[in-house]
């Protein structure tokens, strides 16, 4: 292992004109270079920035200790950060919402084992983007190439990226990847001048349905305040975090994320939040928190990310977590809402099913071949699935969503 002022690096060799260098730190690479980098990419999210990579270290989440060890792989060309991808090597398959545990056990069955892996991913978060950050696709397809090899270097079972762009399933195509399907579901604004003209959009059982789960909330005296940016304060911040933590303990585990990471948003990036609080009788009772990207542009993008009460409320939930956001972004003028992993329920409220994808790399000949038989029959019965899902729009006939 070399090192330098720099980094530690597992690697410093050259691949044509890229030194690759491997850091066990995200704060050791320059937030300028990484972020410009991210800007150039076809599909960038704030997940990806390097404030929010760099917290999920410093606060503990993402880290050895949780099984998150580090080694972001970067492409250089002289002090130009040419590629770069988070890549961590894993003892588990939590927090990935992308599950691969039927293949850990098929591996066991052989006594083989299946950890530790490497993922290309953003921690506990299953939103799609950009995964292999490159100033060209030559670079990109380096930087996948310099991740298998790591890999292979270090007898790791399988390399395996996460809610991939497009740009990202292009360069595993070509090196030979399987490419793995999945579902989300996201809601798109058409132009909706306010939440009773996308109410009118939806057919009438859909409609009465959502007025109904309104209704309930309102009737049990629960009011909204949504607060973003600067808007969040402290105790506002304390308030959120005590529902999430509450909603991850109620379910027996102990939350992904500490109350330092969230410190670390509002602090480094504050403009990337809404919190959508809840209270009843002047007292907060339950919250959602929301991401967001591009506010004031075209580009403007939410997503649903975090959600917990203190109070059982009727409906509230669904409120919180969908009518509430979905207002907002009407208001702000916002084109796309990603309500996150798994929900088929989420298509009552307008969200549609979209495609996500992953892409896997299998050091065993045989297991690969395994895989990709398994991933073949996934895939049409996914494609099954979403043809059965598009006969069941909430929309009108004739409606402009």
């Amino acid at each position: 292992m070399e090192t330098d002022t720099q980094s530690t690096e597992n690697s410093a060799k050259q691949r044509s004109d890229y030194v690759i260098r491997i850091f066990d730190n995200p704060q050791e690479i320059a937030p300028e270079a990484w972020d410009g980098l991210l800007a150039q990419q076809d599909a960038p999210s704030p997940f990806m920035q390097h404030a929010y990579l760099a917290a999920l270290h410093s606060s503990g989440s993402a880290t050895p200790n949780t099984g998150w060890s580090p080694h972001f792989v970067t492409l250089w060309l002289g002090k130009t950060l040419a590629a770069a991808c988070p890549l961590y090597f894993k003892v588990h398959s939590y927090g990935e919402y992308v599950f691969d545990w039927a293949w850990a056990k098929a591996y066991a069955d052989h006594g083989l084992n299946y950890y530790p892996k490497a993922v290309s991913a953003v921690p506990f978060t299953p939103v799609p983007g950009s995964r292999l950050l490159a100033s060209s696709s030559d670079a990109r397809l380096a930087l996948l190439n310099a991740c298998v090899e790591l890999c292979q270097s270090q007898q790791l079972s399988s390399l395996h990226l996460l809610f991939t762009s497009s740009a990202d399933r292009a360069a595993c195509d070509s090196m030979g990847l399987l490419q793995r399907q999945t579902v989300q579901f996201h809601w798109n604004n058409s132009g909706f001048i306010n939440f009773e003209e996308f109410l009118a959009s939806l057919n009438q059982e859909k409609r009465k349905k959502i007025k109904q789960e309104r209704r309930r909330v309102a009737d049990a005296g629960v009011t909204f305040r949504n607060l973003q940016g600067a808007q969040i304060q402290n105790q506002d911040w304390d308030f959120f975090y005590q529902c999430y933590e509450r909603t991850y303990l109620e379910h027996g585990n102990a939350p992904y994320l500490t109350r330092e990471f969230f410190a670390h948003m509002q602090r480094d990036m504050p403009d990337n939040w809404l919190l959508c609080i809840a209270e009843r009788h002047l007292r907060p009772v339950a919250c959602s928190l929301i991401a967001v990207q591009g506010l004031g542009t075209p580009q403007a993008v939410a997503y649903g990310r975090y959600w917990g009460a203190l109070e059982r409320v009727d409906c509230l939930h669904f409120e919180a977590c969908y009518y509430q956001p979905l207002t907002w972004c009407i208001e702000h003028g916002v084109g796309r809402f990603e309500g996150g992993a798994q929900g088929e329920h989420k298509m009552a409220r307008a969200l549609m099913p979209v495609t996500t994808y992953s892409a896997h790399w299998l050091a065993h000949p045989a297991f690969s071949d395994a895989v990709a038989r398994f991933l073949a029959q996934e895939t049409s019965g996914v494609d099954g699935y979403l043809e059965h899902l598009a006969e069941r729009t909430p929309y009108r006939a004739t409606t402009k969503g």
